[in-house]
Order: C-alpha cells, then sequence, then structure tokens
C-alpha cells in the first residue's frame, strides 16, 4: 500500500465527534475487545488504554479488556496503577481468539513494540507518535498529529462522546499528559493544554501526589550510582551502559535526567533486562528528530525501535555469547557516536569533569 493511500485511511485530520462515530460503527454488534499497550507500559499508554475501555464499553456496549505486555516496574508507574486501581492485566492472560475487536493505543502494528500476536491484526490503532513509514495498516487509525500525548487524543473522544471520566480515570488521564509533556514543557500543543485544563477540575490531587512521589527501593539508587559512575560525556552528548536493569523504563529515566546535564545537547542510556538491550535517547531540541535517528543508527541491529522529536527509544535483541552481546553494545555507542557528531572523541568520565572555573 502506498505512503498516499495509507495518508487517506489515517483519520487524524478529522474532527473527534467523526472519529468517534466511525470507531462505534465499527465496534457495534462486537462480542469483546482487547485494547493493548506498548510493552513496558508508561502512564500514557495505560491511561489511554482505560478511556478506551470506557468508551467501548460505554458507548458500544463491548465488553473490553485492557492488557500490557513486558513488566509495569518503574516506582511512579507502579503506583499508578496501584493508587488509581486501574482495570488492567498481563497479556499473559489474555486469549485473543476469544475476542473480536483488538486495538492498539501509544503504539502502531508496524512498530514492534507491542505484543499482539503476529498472526493478528489491530482494527483499532489511536497514537500520538509520528506514522510510520510503512503506513497504516488498520480499518481505523488515528496516528501521528501534533499531540504531546496519547491521553490527548482519548481527552478528545470522551468529549465528543459526551463522557465524564471519574476521578481515578480523570487522574490518569491528567497525569498521562503531564507525564509526556514533563509538565506541558515538552513538545506541547494546544489540544494538550486544551485537555489538561478540561481534566483538572476532576482529579484527586492527593492520589497524584501519591503517584508522583512514590518510595523506592534500594536498588534504585544503586541503579543511579552506576549510571553516573559509567557515563562518559563528549562535546555534544553524554553516554551511559546501565548493564543489567532491574526495569525497562529506568533506562528512559536515567537518559531523561542526564539530559539534563550542562552543555550536551545528546543524552544516550542503554542497558539490558531478560536477553533484550533498552536503548533510550533524549535530545534539547525537538528538531533535531530523536526518533529518526535511533532507527537509523539500528536499522539493521533488529528488534524495533521509534519516537519523536526529542525523545526515541530502542529494543535489540541481545543474544549469543558474551563476546557477541559487548560487540554489539560498542557498535551501537559507535553508530550513535558518529550520528550526532561526536566520533572519534574519547570523551571524559562524567565524575571527572571539572567544575566551571
Amino acid at each position: 500500500m502506498s505512503r498516499t493511500a495509507t495518508d487517506e485511511l489515517n483519520l487524524a485530520s478529522q474532527p473527534a465527534k467523526q472519529k468517534l462515530e466511525k470507531l462505534l460503527r465499527l465496534a457495534k454488534g462486537k462480542k469483546s475487545a482487547v485494547v493493548l499497550t506498548h510493552d513496558n507500559p508508561d502512564p500514557d499508554s495505560l491511561a489511554s488504554a482505560v478511556a478506551l475501555k470506557l468508551i467501548l464499553e460505554k458507548k458500544a456496549s463491548v465488553p473490553t479488556l485492557v492488557a500490557y505486555g513486558g513488566i509495569i516496574g518503574r516506582a511512579e508507574n507502579l503506583a499508578f496503577v496501584r493508587e488509581l486501581h486501574l482495570p488492567v492485566v498481563p497479556v499473559s492472560q489474555v486469549v485473543f481468539d476469544e475476542h473480536d475487536f483488538l486495538a492498539l493505543v501509544d503504539t502502531q502494528q508496524t512498530i514492534g513494540n507491542h505484543s499482539l500476536p503476529a498472526q493478528f491484526a489491530a482494527d483499532v490503532v489511536i497514537d500520538h507518535h509520528p506514522l510510520r513509514e510503512e503506513g497504516v495498516t488498520s480499518p481505523f487509525a488515528d496516528v501521528g498529529r501534533d499531540y504531546g500525548a496519547t491521553s490527548t487524543l482519548l481527552v478528545e473522544y470522551l468529549r465528543a462522546a459526551r463522557l465524564q471520566p471519574d476521578g481515578a480515570l480523570a487522574t490518569a488521564l491528567f497525569y498521562g499528559i503531564k507525564a509526556d509533556t514533563r509538565d506541558l514543557d515538552r513538545q506541547t500543543y494546544d489540544p494538550d493544554i486544551d485537555s489538561y485544563l478540561w481534566l483538572f477540575p476532576n482529579i484527586d490531587r492527593e492520589l497524584l501526589a501519591r503517584i508522583e512521589h512514590p518510595e523506592v527501593p534500594a536498588r534504585y539508587f544503586q541503579l543511579y550510582h552506576a549510571a553516573i559512575e559509567r557515563a562518559k560525556v563528549y562535546s555534544d552528548a553524554v553516554i551511559t551502559d546501565l548493564g543489567e536493569v532491574y526495569s525497562p523504563d529506568m533506562v528512559a529515566e536515567v537518559a531523561e535526567r542526564l539530559s539534563f546535564l550542562e552543555g550536551p545537547r545528546w543524552s544516550f542510556a542503554f542497558g539490558s533486562f531478560r536477553s533484550q538491550l533498552y536503548a533510550s535517547l533524549r535530545v534539547s531540541d525537538k528538531r533535531m528528530r530523536a526518533g529518526r535517528l535511533i532507527r537509523d543508527v539500528c536499522v539493521d541491529l533488529g528488534g524495533s525501535s521509534g519516537g519523536h522529536g526529542s525523545m526515541a527509544g530502542a529494543r535489540l535483541p541481545l543474544s549469543g555469547t558474551r563476546a557477541q552481546r559487548v560487540a554489539l553494545k560498542r557498535e551501537l555507542v559507535r553508530r550513535f557516536k558518529k550520528a550526532c557528531g561526536v566520533e572519534g572523541e574519547r570523551g571524559t568520565a562524567l565524575l571527572n569533569l571539572a567544575p566551571p572555573a
């Protein structure tokens, strides 16, 4: 299918009411649905999935299950699910043959960072990330407009459906927008601000505080100790190898934290988890197109990669001998250094940087 044809199938430019009507027509009469997030889901993905569940159940009378692959490991994300009592289950509990309506949120069919089995096709894809070159393959696709969070898209669907989220879902969507846009500071657009303000009167601020400031295990600090100790700083980049991590989303958290380092524009962190190598990239200027850079770096290394503007990530298979795994990491670093213009530089350990005069 050509890119022009897939652009025509993408509903992103249509008003929310029209998109909602098409979604409900497609869902009417279905026996049951599964809404699947991307693997190791973040709050934006989880909140969006639960909001879509509400729409399908209330407006199309379709019983809906929300599922995720991977793990929910970061302390804030665990608190998010626990405190808000979100109705989500591991994908291992889903028998896909028993459901006749499938949706993906905050990801796309061809990206590969989700656990939808290859023999199944999504009926619905809703995602704020840029449309992949492979294009639209689903009967209903709302992908890639200027939104800072997929939660913003789902808020527009709720408003078009005249559905008022309860305190838990309002808080979930609010935090989804807040987290993905870094408090409306990163890649934020008018619809994000409008949705944020619409949700605010109904959120539970006490629950939000418990989500944003959870207790963390000792290994959290141990991981940060290793990350900072191993970090190397180049003229325009900081890179760190986290080794084995206890949760894949810690890789993104470390990349985010290192992006605040004075000087370098690029922040790159990677770590291994269950025979997969996770990499995360942050850049101070969204015009530098982090998503494209990480796809170019990982193009023939297997796995999946994606992102947009100032943030991106990748997941690569990590197998073979120890020497082969080390070689993959070295090649990843070599390619990244070349892509961001620091090839040939030796780098300085972050802890050895001289303080400014």
